[in-house]
């Protein structure tokens, strides 16, 4: 282990590594059933629909997910040494389920030709990516950002975990229906919140209790240097809603392990997903929406990937004084890799979850915390029901922390530079709000330039700056 991952250089251990991978995990493997859900549960709605292929198709998407993931992290690991992990993105997903019923709907097609046809766009977006990488060219557009930027996307995105840790991520509801921690606040007198909320009232402010709880456990651990302070917290919060969901919810939250499926359905996926790539289906929208497309994944993909990198690499100070990672090609290849990976297996786009800041928070340093959270997900091939049970509350009291956490790095902003000022305050204020990293780095990149170009220091920019601003302007404006 020492010899691979360098452990003694980089100030951890084996049991520190174990433990953030573990803590990454447990914040991320909403995203194990998630995405089969985003992906397929959005085209039983759509035209054509999955007919019979529809359970076979979630399965397919469902052991993607846990394969590409793995194959990232195992390549981040080894390749790069960095503690990040990856997988099917949140946001990206949501959009290629769309892009799948508009494929379905201007072919004529049933959904799941839809989803054979867009996986089509994730391989070619993949290839782009890694021809990219191995040419430093991907590392080249991360050197093209200002600094001011690059120091504003880690509290920026610590805003966003907190807005997701507090808002959709620790919110409960029903069909139409989904209260989340806004409305504890207005529920504090009960009579009236009964009335509106009905059924739902005792699970909200369970919820946002069971929240509270493990974020203070977190952060009291914390105060005290216990590495494992996220982890345990983690399990705290999930331990007490356990309990209230006895106590208060008359519900059993271990039902679904009595009734699950412990094996992995391999046989739906290579009917459904494995190598299904639908290029016939795909080149009928034409050779300009097919490019489009095609541009359009790779920018958000693109910014997505170098925020969370830089980001999260700059809060765990594995950053220089310019703000470069070491081994930021080979980071930024293992992305590509599990992009192509997850295409050839059935998924959306694999890129840097943000949640591997929690990870970095609990002590990982090296490859082996992504080795660790590897691991697990290929586990989860065969234990996925456990994963299911890890309550929401758990996992947004994290995302909470950490998201505070993030916001030290606004005392590196220099507030009385509008150069600098500028770009970092719109960039927390749209980040949470796009739920986009990429978004918001192309606002932050496109105020920059423009604040240099008309206050006559428009040589300050360097000619990929004034490129990246310009394609996010038509990013923007042109492009749905």
């Amino acid at each position: 282990m020492e010899k691979i991952f360098k452990l003694k250089e980089n100030g951890t251990t084996v049991r520190t590594e174990i433990i953030a991978g573990l803590t990454t995990f447990m914040t991320m493997a909403y995203i194990i059933a998630l995405n089969p859900n985003l992906i397929v549960g959005f085209g039983q709605g759509a035209g054509g629909g999955f007919g019979a292929d529809g359970a076979a198709a979630w399965n397919g998407v469902f052991l993607a997910t846990c394969l590409a993931s793995a194959i990232a992290m195992f390549c981040m690991a080894f390749l790069a040494n960095k503690p990040f992990c990856l997988a099917p993105g949140m946001g990206l997903n949501s959009f290629f389920a769309i892009v799948i019923a508009q494929i379905a709907g201007a072919a004529g097609c049933s959904y799941l030709a839809g989803l054979q046809a867009g996986l089509c766009i994730i391989l070619i977006e993949g290839i782009v990516f890694i021809v990219l990488s191995i040419f430093n060219i991907r590392e080249k557009i991360v050197d093209a950002i200002p600094l001011g930027v690059r120091l504003g996307i880690a509290p920026a995105i610590g805003l966003m975990l907190m807005n997701i840790g507090f808002g959709s991520n620790a919110g409960v509801g029903a069909a139409s229906e989904h209260y989340v921690m806004r409305d504890f606040f207005g529920a504090l007198t009960p009579s009236t919140a009964q009335t509106s909320m009905g059924e739902f009232y005792p699970k909200m402010v369970l919820y946002v209790v069971t929240m509270f709880i493990g974020l203070f456990v977190i952060v009291l651990l914390a105060k005290k240097g216990i590495k494992g302070a996220v982890l345990i917290g983690m399990l705290a919060s999930s331990v007490i809603y356990w309990i209230g969901s006895f106590a208060f919810l008359a519900t059993n939250p271990f039902e679904s392990l009595a009734t699950a499926n412990w094996l992995p359905p391999f046989g739906d996926m290579a009917q459904t997903t494995l190598f299904k790539f639908d290029f016939a289906t795909l080149f009928k929208l034409g050779w300009f929406t097919v490019i489009t497309l095609v541009i359009t994944f790779c920018m958000i993909d693109m910014f997505d990937t170098i925020g969370t990198l830089v980001g999260t690499a700059s809060r765990a100070g594995m950053v220089d004084k310019q703000g470069n990672m070491p081994n930021m090609k080979e980071a930024l290849l293992s992305d590509a890799i599990g992009t192509v990976a997850g295409a050839c297996t059935g998924t959306s786009t694999v890129t840097t979850f943000v949640e591997s800041a929690s990870g970095v928070e609990a002590g990982g340093r090296t490859g082996l915390t992504a080795l660790t959270c590897g691991v697990i997900f290929l586990a989860c091939m065969f234990i996925s029901p456990i994963a299911a049970i890890i309550p929401a509350p758990a996992t947004s009291a994290a995302l909470i922390y950490v998201g505070v956490l993030m916001l030290q790095g606004l005392k590196n902003v220099k507030f009385d530079d509008m150069d600098q000022m500028v770009p970092v305050a719109l960039m927390l204020i749209a980040m949470p709000i796009s739920s986009s990293i990429g978004h918001a780095i192309g606002l932050g990149l496109i105020s920059y330039t423009v604040i240099k170009v008309f206050s006559g220091k428009a040589k300050d920019v360097s000619m990929l700056t004034y490129v990246i601003s310009l394609l996010f302007l038509i990013k923007f404006f042109l492009i749905v």
